[in-house]
């Protein structure tokens, strides 16, 4: 690419960072850094009604835990662009400069219209049968109409008036060639509201003007408000930047866009990070919702994607959000993680206290090394079988509370009792015969002689071991199981056991 790349991520903080806003920022930023070029974050936060306390900080703190940063924005300002709020932007004129501007060439003009003025009009067009539209009433409107207007008190909003018949179009990476007719927007529409704030479609244009803003990568459901920004553009005599819609996310189940009411996915990165979901397997799942590589590779680190990226290959189709796919990326990345960094990780979801099992383990007052430890000999165990963290924190606070567990002694029903007690008799009189606390390599070793001594095997062997030790017929490694419990935990385990057997 022969310009010098700068893309913006833009959130408004009226909410937290949710699947949607992530898979933008995520292709802002596989842009810029295949490109070598700039992305910026810039605050969208006009809507003074809809913010809410510390949506901003949640935005950058969840885009920073998704591995996404940016070269400039509020934290990193870059004198030549600043500030990056648009309220700050407004208070220095910024916006109001161009509006002025348009009202000086006659392309915009003020409207006085009230709310029930507005809501009639509305009506009346439905009775009509016609679509809503705004009817161009204050368009041309004389001096003494307006200062009449005005002598009554009231705030005008500004409209922009939009030329007849006239087409606006361009090419997108993902879409393809796509036009409007200005026929077909609705009419002239507000570029500054009564209040004096501009409208999200003004202020975007002049920011992204001002910020030379070269591409434009945002969700699929912004495409009807692309040929207004290009009115603002043509009117205000800028080129306008090269604009690219992502696919929407949907659901699979429903065929619908994914939306907050679907409650069986989560919604806010917040809560995969929460639900023990690595970042690396979130960056990695996101990536594929609306673009695609070469080849049949899936699992992919950061480095590996942003040289990958290629914006020719964003898909026009729907991204259907694939519940069993995150699992299995998420699954993968565990299996390949090292066990220390896994634990570190794990003990931060019970730091944050974010959960029912983060919760149930910082109940248990364990220091911070004793913890440790315990969830280094879980995640020994169940590396390979579990596909979130929290899975991890469920384990651990199992194990450390087995004694208090109602364990099931059902599946000795399926036993021979004979051999049952044989067998955990041999591992009891081997335990007590123990000095200090035994290893799983102890213990591997104690069964493979039970199981000898007895001529006990297979199933038969491990399954009486599994109930007695997890109350369930299939655990993993029941020898790194019993590891994790003192010897007495074991011993009174086996008396529990025998008695039900009994």
């Amino acid at each position: 690419m022969d310009k010098k790349v700068r893309v913006r991520y833009a959130p408004s903080p009226t909410g937290f960072l949710h699947i949607g806003n992530a898979q933008s920022a995520l292709f802002n930023y596989l842009f810029a850094r295949h490109f070598g070029g700039t992305m910026v974050l810039r605050i969208e936060d006009t809507d003074l009604a809809r913010n809410v306390d510390h949506g901003e900080e949640s935005q950058m703190e969840n885009l920073h835990w998704l591995g996404i940063d940016w070269d400039e924005g509020p934290n990193k300002p870059n004198p030549k662009y600043a500030p990056y709020h648009q309220t700050e932007r407004n208070d220095k004129g910024i916006y109001q400069k161009y509006i002025q501007e348009l009202l000086d060439k006659g392309i915009a003009y003020k409207d006085f219209a009230t709310e029930e003025e507005l809501q009639a009009m509305r009506e009346q067009q439905k009775a009509n049968g016609e679509a809503p539209h705004y009817d161009g009433r204050w368009y041309g409107a004389s001096e003494e109409d307006i200062k009449a207007a005005e002598a009554k008190g009231l705030q005008p909003s500004i409209r922009i008036h939009l030329p007849k018949n006239h087409v606006y179009e361009w090419d997108d990476w993902a879409l393809g060639h796509i036009e409007f007719n200005s026929d077909n927007l609705g009419g002239d529409f507000v570029i500054q509201k009564s209040n004096g704030l501009p409208t999200y479609n003004f202020a975007v244009v002049v920011d992204d003007h001002l910020m030379e803003i070269t591409d434009v990568i945002r969700g699929a459901d912004h495409i009807s408000n692309t040929p207004k920004q290009m009115a603002i553009y043509e009117a205000l005599g800028f080129d306008h930047p090269h604009f690219c819609h992502i696919s929407l996310i949907f659901n699979p189940a429903t065929g619908k866009k994914l939306s907050k009411r679907d409650a069986n996915t989560l919604q806010f990165i917040s809560q995969y990070h929460r639900h023990g979901y690595l970042s690396e397997a979130i960056f990695n799942f996101i990536a594929f919702l609306g673009w695609s590589p070469v080849g049949e590779q899936e699992i992919f680190s950061k480095e590996e994607l942003i040289k990958a990226y290629d914006p020719k290959r964003m898909s026009s189709s729907p991204a259907y959000f694939d519940q069993r796919k995150l699992d299995w990326i998420n699954a993968q990345y565990i299996k390949k993680m090292d066990v220390d960094e896994l634990a570190d990780r794990a003990l931060t979801l019970v730091h944050e206290n974010d959960s029912e099992e983060a919760n149930q383990l910082a109940d248990l007052k364990l220091d911070d090394a004793t913890l440790k430890d315990l969830l280094v000999k879980v995640i020994k165990i169940h590396q390979r079988d579990v596909t979130k963290l929290i899975e991890v924190l469920h384990y651990a606070w199992f194990y450390a509370t087995v004694l208090d567990q109602n364990l099931s002694y059902d599946d000795f029903n399926d036993l021979d009792a004979t051999e049952t007690k044989q067998v955990l008799a041999g591992i009891k009189a081997g335990i007590e015969a123990f000095d200090g606390q035994p290893t799983a390599a102890d213990y591997s070793a104690l069964i493979k002689q039970v199981g000898k001594n007895t001529g006990v095997k297979g199933r038969k062997l491990y399954f009486p071991l599994n109930i007695t030790f997890t109350g369930k017929s299939s655990a993993p490694e029941i020898n790194e199981i019993m590891a994790v419990y003192p010897a007495d935990t074991n011993l009174t385990l086996l008396d529990k056991a025998m008695a039900a057997l009994n």
